[in-house]
């Protein structure tokens, strides 16, 4: 039997609340016994109405926070309030079925200051005024509980059918409350592959500039849930095409690189963008923010390096260099991590490594270099450096493939030898010294270093080989 407003198959995605029904009405009814209202609300409805919903739950309210506090204390198995002043309580309950995240926020409405990156917090007093500020029509939609009643002021379930993000109020209004909105709308197309609304987009693009005033910390927590989304490309040009991208990435829109009869040259940003799908297509452990973070930025130096040669040609000498420099700067701006950082912009620096290998060219030491090199990075290199393959020419693909098969061949080769994912000299610093009878000082990483290209070079050394080699460098260096 379908609820009333609802049809037949969607109340069989409603049906997904059953499955969580225990915790919802256990919950509900304690806020219904201590005179409040609780419902379903946002991305929980949403997600059952698609048949995806999760064991995360978000709930709206009538109860102020420090109500809130009280009625799930005793009946969560963990409460946290982090987000207390924004409204919002966190807890967490365990049941047979699995454990439960779930957020309670107080019914509120909140609105940026121009000056201000931090949205001011108003609470308010009905459901229906709660639901209007909420960023997109498809995640304005409740149940209330425990009766179950379907509340849909703005027409979401409409707009859910068609696949379309409008905003419950205009544009405008609702980016102007929080500028973040907007990269939502490009982080939804890429989650659930909706299309935004005409008047969406030209919201977008008119007021793209408005996003200067949230915190790099947001706007980098937005991206990487389009990135590690199912159709991040379509998520990207939505920013590329309504100038966000122009104050979050302006890496990205910038490799839209200027062409002419004279100087024709491969798309950079098309090329890109194509790199990162058939990144996404290798990974084999689910998203890797990592990898799709380095497919999307390894061109980003073409730019900077253009140079147009005499014979027409166009050249980007050092431009995996130049970006992985570009990579660092943008990462640290977005405040990524200092190890994400490292390693994304470590593999836009390697990505072009392979091409010296030629046909095969690559002497064992040359292979032992570029494991090195990637370190742990390696099987990821691998991936990007496959993708960075684009050619219509099928047969100059294939050879690629080949070729980078042949690589990875020899790598395994050698790995199955020498032990290649550890390489480090026969020696370590207390052995050097004590041979050279040394302190902890520079001379012990000269010397350690010098080993460590022998073992490259040479591959792995005997004990007393390696001593010799120490020794006889040692007597090479000038003594002070």
């Amino acid at each position: 039997m379908a609820l009333p407003g609802l049809t037949e198959a969607q109340t069989r995605g409603l049906q997904e609340l059953l499955r969580v029904s225990p915790v919802a009405d256990e919950i509900a009814r304690r806020f219904q016994e201590a005179g409040h209202r609780l419902a379903l609300v946002g991305g929980s409805v949403r997600d059952a109405l698609l048949g995806r919903l999760g064991n995360d739950l978000d709930f709206t309210t009538d109860a102020r926070p420090e109500q809130i506090l009280k009625l799930v204390k005793g009946w969560a198995d963990a409460v946290w309030d982090v987000g207390i002043a924004f409204g919002t309580v966190g807890a967490r309950k365990d049941t047979p079925e699995g454990s439960f995240l779930i957020e309670i926020t107080t019914y509120r409405s909140e609105a940026y200051d121009r000056t201000s990156r931090k949205p001011e917090v108003s609470y308010g007093d009905s459901i229906e005024q709660d639901l209007v500020r909420r960023d997109f029509t498809v995640n304005a939609m409740a149940v209330d509980l425990p009766g179950r009643g379907f509340v849909d002021p703005h027409r979401g379930l409409e707009d859910l059918e068609a696949r379309v993000l409008r905003t419950p109020a205009t544009p405008e209004e609702s980016f102007s409350d929080d500028p973040l909105r907007m990269m939502r709308a490009a982080r939804f197309a890429a989650q659930l592959d909706f299309d935004p609304a005409p008047e969406v987009v030209a919201a977008m693009t008119a007021m793209a500039d408005r996003i200067g005033i949230v915190s790099a910390e947001r706007v980098q927590a937005e991206l990487n849930k389009l990135l590690l989304a199912e159709h991040p490309v379509k998520g990207l040009r939505l920013l590329v095409d309504t100038g966000l991208a122009d104050h979050v990435l302006p890496e990205l829109p910038a490799l839209r690189l200027e062409s002419d009869e004279h100087h024709r040259h491969k798309d950079v940003y098309e090329h890109s963008l194509t790199v990162l799908e058939q990144a996404i297509a290798l990974e084999t452990d689910g998203p890797d923010l990592v990898l799709r973070l380095a497919a999307l930025l390894h061109d980003i130096g073409k730019p900077r390096t253009r140079r147009f040669e005499s014979d027409g040609r166009v050249s980007f000498h050092h431009h995996e260099m130049v970006g992985a420099k570009m990579t660092r700067k943008r990462m640290r701006e977005l405040k990524y991590s200092n190890d994400l950082t490292n390693e994304v912009s470590r593999l836009v620096e390697l990505h072009l490594r392979f091409h010296g290998y030629g046909g095969g060219e690559w002497t064992d030491s040359a292979v032992r270099r570029y494991v090195a090199d990637a370190g742990p990075l390696l099987s990821r290199l691998h991936k990007l450096t496959r993708s960075d393959c684009t050619t219509r020419n099928k047969r100059k693909a294939a050879a690629l493939a080949r070729t980078y098969d042949s690589l990875e061949e020899r790598i395994v080769a050698l790995q199955a030898q020498e032990e290649l994912d550890a390489i480090r000299p026969a020696l370590d610093g207390n052995e050097i010294m004590e041979l050279l009878g040394l302190r902890p000082g520079p001379a012990v990483g000269r010397a350690y270093k010098h080993l460590l290209e022998l073992r490259l070079e040479h591959g792995p050394m005997e004990h007393e080989a390696a001593v010799a080699a120490l020794r006889e460098w040692w007597a090479a260096q000038p003594q002070d």
